[in-house]
């Protein structure tokens, strides 16, 4: 059996906020003792303070979590600074938390690092991992290369890159009561746990397909040859190339694309457009369109996929993570995304999420974990 629970508070108070949300999960506790917990926090809050409150309450809690670009849950829907809490009760099911430091220094250590501290004390095969890394300091598609390969490609992996509100100079993480920058804090999950996950962005792609000629990480300088930013001109005119105008890069056999969101940047000298993901040479890309109602409904889908690949009768929590560039096209529109998670479910459900720096999950029926953008991702957990 696996017992969830949630507190999420707006006051802008750090003390006052996590007060209130350790308030709410004692009630909802109703005596238990949680095992594990993943806090998400607007950018602005004292998290040190808030850190050591949890694990004043808490004292032996494997804790984990990150800054954000607005949070949700089952508590208060869609906010903008507040401080969310989940925490998760079990004697079935083991959750450990490990920390990797100097991601951009040396990604292999710190990713091994972490899983060897979050292994301790597992009995039975892992069989999940949970995650909310640095977005600004390294490239998050070798970091999950990485710990794709250090979990030998049999543990799927979910989460999202910290955020810091849109400003881009420094997001943090959390493990323990200790905040980091440069950072990958880990949850493995071993036991009985069940789990299922729904994949859905609300673009889709139109007009011709190319061909990746030269790429340098994040940086797209050719398409079939020609400068990226002649591809994008070709269908957009002179409209520079934006989140609103993603690029699905295909997997191998074309089956499947998660999408890669323009920066901002370009070179147009170069014709160089920059994303907020790597794009590998040889990648197959399309542009991409949608409207904000397309937008909205993916959150809908993700979370009936999602159910209707659960496993088990009932799960007992889910968590949301969605692209902080959805909310910036989505703005006063934003709350609906919640709210539309909800319209499939018969009764409430435990949740918590947060609006990222870049989506973490594999594609639906598959293992294997991939770097999204703009992607509404859906885990469903439960114990069996």
């Amino acid at each position: 059996m696996l017992k969830v629970v949630v507190g999420h508070s707006n006051d802008p108070d750090s003390l006052e906020a996590i007060t209130e949300v350790l308030e709410q999960c004692h009630q909802s506790l109703s005596g238990d003792i949680p095992q594990a917990g993943i806090l998400f926090a607007a950018i602005d809050f004292d998290h040190l303070l808030i850190l050591q409150q949890i694990n004043q309450t808490y004292p032996e809690i494997q804790l984990i979590g990150g800054t954000t670009d607005g949070e949700m849950s089952s508590v208060l829907g869609f906010e903008q600074d507040s401080v969310s809490l989940m925490l998760f009760c079990s004697d079935r099911i083991t959750i450990r938390a490990g920390l990797g430091r100097g991601i951009s220094q040396d990604l292999e250590a710190a990713v091994e690092t972490a899983i060897v501290q979050a292994k301790t004390g597992h009995q039975e095969p892992i069989k999940l991992c949970i995650t909310f890394p640095e977005s600004l300091t390294a490239s998050a598609a070798l970091m999950l290369d990485s710990l794709n390969q250090a979990l030998e490609k049999k543990v799927p992996i979910f989460g999202g890159l910290a955020a810091d509100q849109w400003r881009f100079q420094q997001t943090y993480q959390f493990f323990g009561t200790e905040v980091f920058s440069d950072a990958i804090p880990i949850l493995l999950i071993s036991g009985d746990i069940l789990f299922s996950h729904g994949v859905a962005s609300g673009w889709k792609p139109v007009g011709k397909k190319g061909t990746v000629t030269k790429a340098s990480q994040n940086i797209l300088y050719e398409i079939d040859r020609q400068p990226a930013l002649e591809f994008y001109h070709h269908y957009l005119g002179k409209l520079p190339p934006s989140s609103e105008y993603p690029l699905a890069v295909f997997d191998v056999d074309e089956s499947h694309y998660y999408m890669r969101a323009p920066s901002g940047v370009c070179d147009r000298v170069l014709g160089s457009v920059t994303f907020f993901g790597d794009i590998p040479e040889g990648a197959i890309v399309q542009i991409t369109e949608t409207t904000h109602d397309r937008i909205l409904t993916a959150s809908q889908i993700s979370m009936m996929q999602a159910l209707e690949n659960y496993p088990g009768k009932v799960p007992a929590a889910a968590l949301y993570f969605s692209c902080s560039s959805r909310r910036q096209i989505l703005g006063s529109r934003t709350k609906e995304e919640y709210a539309l998670t909800q319209t499939g479910l018969t009764q409430e459900l435990p949740s918590s999420g947060f609006y990222t720096y870049g989506e973490i999950s594999p594609f639906k029926h598959q293992k294997i974990s991939c770097f999204h953008n703009e992607t509404f991702i859906t885990l469903l957990l439960g114990g069996a």
